[in-house]
């Protein structure tokens, strides 16, 4: 039984030796582990640049924010020491008014006040007044901000 095991072996050894272990083999087997390895760096490296690449474009983004954040406040640093600013400060706080104008004062909780404030819109109601996530798709899909433009 034994000699029959070790036949076997040697006709295997015998015939992976002489038809897989062949120089041409081993030259395709060493090939293709560096064609492999080759391909395993270039996906890493891409991998790498892509993961820079969207660290850099937050980076700007950040910069670009800060900067028009800066030049906001710079806009408002100037209005705020402009003479129309400071006019329209003392006219509102104060009551003032310039020379030949007349100036009503109400005191703050009287109905003519309160009726004044609700009649007056301001602007920072009629621009929250947005429409609701399904509203706006409707209006999207079906044109209807093609209505509101006419």
């Amino acid at each position: 039984m034994q000699r029959l095991r070790a036949i076997r072996f040697r006709q295997l050894y015998y015939h992976v030796r002489y038809t897989y272990l062949t120089p041409a083999t081993i030259v395709l087997a060493v090939a293709l582990m560096v064609a492999a390895s080759w391909a395993w760096g270039s996906m890493s490296v891409m991998q790498r640049n892509y993961t820079l690449q969207r660290n850099l474009d937050d980076k700007r983004r950040q910069q670009t924010l800060a900067e028009l954040e800066v030049a906001t406040l710079q806009y408002q640093r100037n209005y705020l020491k402009s003479a129309e600013y400071q006019e329209l400060a003392v006219r509102e706080r104060l009551g003032y008014g310039q020379p030949g104008e007349k100036v009503l004062i109400l005191p703050p909780h009287t109905a003519a006040a309160t009726s004044l404030e609700t009649t007056v819109p301001t602007v920072s109601q009629a621009s929250t007044t947005q429409p609701s996530n399904l509203q706006a798709w409707m209006n999207f899909l079906f044109g209807g901000n093609a209505r509101d433009v006419k």
